[in-house]
Parts: C-alpha cells; sequence; structure tokens
C-alpha cells in the first residue's frame, strides 16, 4: 500500500481545501463543497472564503444568507456551522441523536428524568407562531412546566439539538453585530428537513463520507469522525468501500481517498494563507499534524487565528484598529518574512474595506534571518 507522506498530506489538504490557489468558482459552490464553515465566531466566515476564493465579495454572502440559501445552524460536532440550505436539510436528521448526547455530556445532571420528546413536542409548539427567539427566551416560556434544569440547560437542548434551527441575519452578516435570534429550519427554508432512512440503510451517512473525502482526504476514519461528530459511520464506510483507495501515512494508518481527488505533489508550493480561528482545515482533523506541529496543537481549539507558511502552521494573527499583528512560531527566512506582510497588507485592506493596509510582524529569536518588529 502506498505510504503519503506528512508533506504529501498537506499538500492534498490544501488542494482540497482551495487554499493551495485561490479557486474561481460561485460562492454557494464553495461553501457546498467545504461541507460548510465552523461559524460560531459570526465574522470567521469571511477571512476563510477570502482566503479561498478570487475576488470574494462579502456581500455576496450577505446576499446568500438573507436569501436563505445558506444558514447558520447547530450540526457537525454540535458547533454552529455555516452551510447551504440544501445540505442542511439533507444531513440534520442524521446528527440528530449526536446532537442531543452532545448536550447530555454537558447537562445529564440538570436533564436527568427529563422527557426529550415531549420537551421537543412543547419546544416546536412554542415556535409554530413564527416569531424569532433566543435560547433564554425560548426557554423561559417553558420554564413553569420543566423548572428543575434551568433556562441554560433547557435553552442548550432545545436549541442545539432538539429543534432544528436557523439562526437569522443580521446574525452573522459583515461587520455586523447582532445577538442570535432563532427560527425553525423547516420555517425558515420553507421545507421540512429530510426523514431518515427507515430502511436500515444509511444513503446520508455515505454521503458524508465521500463529501468528506472530497474536501478533506485522504484520511482516516478517525479523522472523518472529527470532523463530523458522528460516531456511527463506519458502516457508511464500508458501503462505499469498492469506490474508494486506499494509503498509509507515515504512522501506518488506513486513509481512504476518491480515486479522482487531487493528491499533488509533495513539492508543489504553498502561498501563505492566514486562517481563521477555528478553520476547519485544521479542526477536520482527528491528527491534525499534517498541517500543525505538535507542540502548537493546542492552538486549534483555543481560537487563535493561524497564518499558513509553506502550507504549515507558522504564525497567529490578530486585527484591531485596521493593524494585522503576525506574531510568528519560529523565525521567517527573508522570503518568508516578505510573502507573510504582503499578505498581510492584503488582508488588513479587506478586513477595512480597503481604509488601511497597515501590518505589524513580530520579531522572534532564532537562528538565521531575523527581521526587527516591522510595521507598515
Amino acid at each position: 500500500m502506498t505510504v503519503l507522506s506528512t508533506r504529501a498530506l498537506n499538500r492534498a489538504t490544501l488542494a482540497r481545501q482551495l487554499l493551495l490557489d485561490r479557486a474561481d468558482i460561485p460562492l454557494l459552490d464553495a461553501v457546498a463543497h467545504l461541507g460548510g464553515l465552523q461559524a460560531q465566531e459570526p465574522q470567521e466566515p469571511f477571512t476563510g472564503l477570502w482566503s479561498r476564493l478570487r475576488a470574494f465579495d462579502p456581500a455576496a454572502l450577505d446576499g446568500l444568507l438573507t436569501g436563505r440559501s445558506v444558514v447558520r445552524t447547530h450540526l457537525m460536532r454540535r458547533t454552529v456551522h455555516l452551510v447551504t440550505a440544501d445540505d442542511v436539510l439533507a444531513w440534520r436528521a442524521r446528527h440528530d441523536a449526536m446532537l442531543r448526547q452532545r448536550v447530555l455530556g454537558t447537562y445529564r445532571r440538570e436533564l436527568d428524568g427529563t422527557d426529550l420528546a415531549e420537551l421537543a413536542a412543547a419546544g416546536r409548539a412554542v415556535m409554530a407562531d413564527g416569531e424569532p427567539r433566543s435560547m433564554t427566551e425560548l426557554a423561559r416560556a417553558l420554564a413553569d412546566r420543566w423548572p428543575a434544569p434551568g433556562p441554560r440547560a433547557l435553552g442548550e437542548m432545545l436549541v442545539a439539538a432538539l429543534v432544528p434551527m436557523a439562526q437569522l441575519p443580521p446574525r452573522g452578516l459583515w461587520r455586523t453585530r447582532a445577538g442570535v435570534r432563532n427560527v425553525p429550519l423547516s420555517s425558515w427554508l420553507s421545507r421540512e428537513i429530510d426523514p431518515p432512512a427507515t430502511d436500515g440503510s444509511d444513503p446520508v451517512g455515505q454521503t458524508l463520507v465521500r463529501r468528506y473525502l472530497a474536501a478533506f482526504g485522504p484520511a482516516a476514519s478517525a479523522d472523518l469522525r472529527a470532523w463530523c461528530g458522528l460516531a456511527g459511520l463506519p458502516a457508511a464506510v464500508a458501503a462505499i468501500r469498492e469506490e474508494l483507495v486506499t494509503f498509509r501515512d507515515e504512522h501506518g494508518r488506513e486513509l481512504l481517498d476518491l480515486p479522482d481527488a487531487p493528491r499533488p505533489d509533495p513539492g508543489t508550493p504553498a502561498p501563505v494563507r492566514f486562517l481563521p480561528a477555528f478553520d476547519n482545515a485544521i479542526l477536520g482533523y482527528h491528527d491534525r499534524s499534517r498541517i500543525i506541529d505538535a507542540p502548537h496543537r493546542g492552538l486549534s481549539v483555543t481560537g487563535a487565528r493561524i497564518v499558513l507558511v509553506d502550507g504549515r502552521t507558522a504564525a497567529t494573527w490578530t486585527v484591531e484598529a485596521g493593524t494585522v499583528t503576525v506574531t510568528p512560531l519560529r523565525a521567517f527566512t527573508r522570503t518568508e518574512h516578505t510573502a507573510v506582510t504582503e499578505e498581510a497588507q492584503s488582508l488588513a485592506s479587506f478586513l477595512s474595506d480597503n481604509d488601511s493596509d497597515r501590518v505589524l510582524v513580530k520579531s522572534v529569536g532564532a537562528d538565521g534571518f531575523e527581521p526587527p518588529t516591522s510595521a507598515l
């Protein structure tokens, strides 16, 4: 079986994630290809898409949100994702059990003895009037009937698991601050969620495997589980295994892939890319070593924004008052410093609507070229 080096896996990931070359595809197609974007921080998907698409226009994403072609909703891993309307309607029922279990993992004691089917029916009845509500407002509407769990546990179970919800604009619009207002997905999208298969098959699971590999492969089953949070996909993998090709990584893990998916030469140059907080190019794997070194793995779950240099995590970045500040994790060569600065200037212009291209690249103490802390 062919062994793929870490660098080969890195280049495959960059290609699948549209980070090796910015793509010239319709925005809706990009969101679909990526299987959605993690979006609990409402502004982060804009940077993620800017780093992946040529001539990305934030107004276009606003239009997809207000036009109901994409939605913000709890889905993979019980986190808020920006996904296409078609995908969430097709995938949501397959995630139901996982979403309930993840909420119970946090609030099992508070919700002990609560009839979840009864709670779900009561929540749907409250939301049937079509009025958007916050999680707290929905929980308070049912607090007299279920006083013991408390509003937080009730609200989390209802909004993140029992009643499939869409978070309404202006939440998630470009450079807009707005609280979360929820309405049932079926109401917002004027279509019921696709029911689960009743014949014991798992067509949605099989689709998730194919879609995951298209955007993240080659990858192991553990990586697939880390991306979606679903434990019950071995049968789906087995059902389509004959469609797939297999490799091994340097640690001997079996990797699955689509036969015709891109696997670039490991020597392919990789441009500097700025990733938003919680980007799925990193969080979409159990083994993140293809893109982030072990000493820095913790950055992927703390909300740090990452700078990729030669395809790997080499710095973090922040933005304040129109200035993008880059904090290297290692010394940059002179060429790398120039490339990071130029991409940071472009990002600063994007985030400020062309009002600023200021950049601050901090210095690090290391052998080789040590640029002074520089502000442009």
